[in-house]
Parts: structure tokens; sequence; C-alpha cells
């Protein structure tokens, strides 16, 4: 199914089994001006998604038959396919949210959850958090790294980083206070909106900033073994070393 709104905000991969929950997620996501896909089984989705597809997001059900949600992440990125991907999921452990993010998706939501925190979630995700982009420089270089603001885009010593739109947000303000040091609330925040908690008790969403940084670090670690400029300040959250210390 392929639904068309006269106002065009972008493209959604719906991959969920449960026909009447992703027709009606569907329908409100074409009511929210975004063109949508519909997909009920990991072989379809991937198939559609090979090669050159029409997506901006994709939104991913983490229990189906057959293929899993996680084997279909795992297999984009395995082919290089880095379309954000939103979990959503009856599941609340933070083991499954962390092992979502570890692989590359962008955000992990729980199906109870209302569709405008859902929407909230996308246009952050497709958006960024750079209102006044256009007002800032195409690309900013700070030692061996390039931020190509425009496109989201990180060079280290010349060689592109594979970073996801949230993972290169959270490093492009960490170079933006380097040698400060940046809280995990902060963090956070830049990823879900200010005052958003996630996890358990009021600290929950340290576990979601440590499995963002940690697959920034290891994606810095494929191209520079000696990689360390992000440093952590335990129990408080992280910071970008300034290279003239």
């Amino acid at each position: 199914m392929n639904l068309i709104s006269p106002i065009d905000r972008g493209r959604v991969v719906v991959v969920d089994d449960d026909a009447l929950f992703s027709e009606s997620l569907s329908r409100n996501l074409t009511d929210a001006g975004y063109r949508t896909r519909v997909f009920q089984d990991g072989p379809a989705t991937l198939s559609h998604l090979a090669g050159d597809p029409e997506a901006d997001l994709v939104l991913l059900d983490w229990k189906m038959p057959g293929m899993t949600g996680i084997e279909v992440l795992q297999r984009l990125r395995t082919r290089k396919v880095e379309i954000p991907v939103i979990f959503l999921t009856v599941l609340s452990d933070q083991i499954y949210e962390e092992a979502g993010l570890l692989n590359g998706a962008v955000d992990f939501v729980e199906k109870s959850r209302s569709f405008s925190i859902l929407l909230k979630r996308i246009e952050l995700t497709l958006g960024g958090r750079r209102q006044n982009e256009g007002e800032q420089a195409a690309f900013v270089r700070y030692g061996d790294l390039i931020l190509r603001y425009e496109s989201h885009r990180a060079m280290w010593k010349s060689e592109g980083v594979d970073l996801t739109l949230t993972e290169f947000d959270i490093l492009a303000h960490l170079v933006e206070n380097a040698g400060r040091d940046v809280s995990y609330r902060e963090l956070y925040d830049i990823v879900h909106g200010e005052g958003f908690l996630a996890g358990e008790g009021e600290s929950g969403y340290r576990t979601n900033v440590r499995a963002f940084i940690k697959r920034i670090r290891q994606k810095f670690h494929q191209i520079d073994k000696d990689f360390g400029l992000i440093r952590n300040y335990p129990g408080f959250g992280y910071s970008w070393r300034d290279e003239r210390e």
C-alpha cells in the first residue's frame, strides 16, 4: 500500500505483522503529512529497501515471525543502508532497547504510547535538533574531525565515520562544547527533547546515552584504533577532549 498526502513531510516505511496496527498507524501518518509504505515481514522490507529506496525513516516491529526486527536492522546495516530506524514494540525491558540502539536504531518506542508521542519522535529524527541549520557553515573542521551539517556526515582523518543522525547530533554537541563535561541528561535531551525520561528510575536515560556513546566510539575505532577523544566523567556524562590540552 502506498498512501500519498497533499502535504509531503517525508517517506515512512512501516513494518509490522499486525495488519490492523500497521494500517491504523499508516493512516495516522498520512493524516500528519507523511507518505507511507507498509510491509508485514522482514524479507519484503529488505527487498524494498535494497538499492536506492524511497524512504526517509523505518518504523520497525521487533517481534515478527520468520525474521525479527533486530535481524532486519542488522541486515540493513550490513548492506550499508543507513535509513533511520525507530523500533515500535510491546517489549519494555531495557535490554531490548539497548540492543536496538547498539545495532543502529535511533529510537525505541513502546506501542502503548500515544501517536502524538511517536509523531514527536519522528519529527525529532527527521528534523534534527538544529532549527537554524541553514544559518550555519556547511562544515566545521576541528583538528582531524570534519562535521558536515548539511548532510549530517562526519570525517575522521579523511575517512567517513558511518554515523546515524542521532549519533551525529550527539557527536556534534560534544565537539561544539569541547573541553566541557556534558551531562547524561543534556545529551539525552538532544535526542528526545527536554525533560523526557526513559528506562527505569529517574536516571534510566543514562543507559541510552551510554549505548549511543559506545557505538560512536566503536565507529571511530574502526578507523583509528588509538582514538580516545571522547572522555567519560563517571556519574556525570562525557566530554570531547580539547586537542589543545
